[in-house]
């Protein structure tokens, strides 16, 4: 999916960096229960393996969806992008969703999200708004601190996009586990339909990103100088996932 590197290039290319993949809690009534012997006459069932249920919230420094768009030099015309960064609810970077909108004819639609690094890569993922009909999605490429996902959506989907209030993103971990990240989705219709961001605004955005990302390595370092054996520090390891390769 040709996609200009320069529109590529903005907040969903810097989100992840320099962010570790925080523990991720179990859904509730996924706690392990002993097992109880099946009856003589009952073959046992095989157990569907817990779901992994993330809960995000929009990135503080990016208080709203955000529109660009420019040329696309590949599909020679314009490209529009919507997108957000979201973070745990202990502040951690963890996935950017932007929806691309090319304007040239036969173009399509395609959403591209920044991926946590941890998870299976051939599954791929299913992204889904409320109750919407599922979307499927590939690995496109990797970079240190994530994975971009893609996936080709049509209008009804982008529909349910801008009315819904919640995008779910599910992917595998190596457990067998399907992980869902939940992502609110308010406001991206306004974003969406409304007219794309002042470059200058975009700028001091980008600026903002950038400082608030030197502030987190910053305090990772710290964090790893004053207690070097901390097992926290370990990206993925609490997860118990590993990372996809390319």
């Amino acid at each position: 999916m040709p996609l200009t590197s320069r529109l590529a290039g903005s907040a969903i290319a810097t989100v992840l960096a320099l962010s570790p993949l925080p523990c991720l809690a179990q859904a509730s009534g996924s706690t392990a229960k002993p097992k109880q012997p099946a009856p003589k006459d009952q073959k046992a069932q095989p157990q569907t393996p817990a779901t992994v249920v993330v809960e995000l919230k929009a990135a503080p420094f990016q208080p709203e969806w955000t529109k660009v768009c420019g040329p696309d030099q590949n599909a020679k015309d314009q490209t529009c992008y919507t997108t957000r960064d979201f973070v745990t609810d202990k502040g951690q970077r963890i996935v950017a969703v932007a929806l691309y909108d090319a304007k040239g004819k036969g173009a399509q639609k395609t959403m591209r999200i920044m991926m946590p690094l941890g998870l299976l890569v051939p599954p791929g993922i299913r992204i889904t708004v409320d109750k919407s009909q599922p979307a499927s999605g590939r690995y496109a490429t990797c970079v240190p601190h994530g994975c971009f996902a893609e996936a080709l959506v049509k209008d009804d989907f982008v529909a349910a996009l801008k009315k819904g209030s919640i995008l779910s993103v599910s992917a595998q971990n190596q457990a067998g586990k399907e992980v869902t990240f939940m992502v609110p989705t308010t406001g991206f219709g306004k974003a969406f339909d409304g007219p794309p961001i002042d470059p200058q605004v975009l700028a001091d955005q980008q600026k903002k990103i950038q400082e608030e990302l030197q502030k987190q390595a910053e305090e990772v370092r710290g964090r790893q100088m004053s207690n070097p054996g901390n097992p926290a520090e370990a990206p993925a390891a609490n997860a118990g996932t590993t990372a996809p390769k390319n």
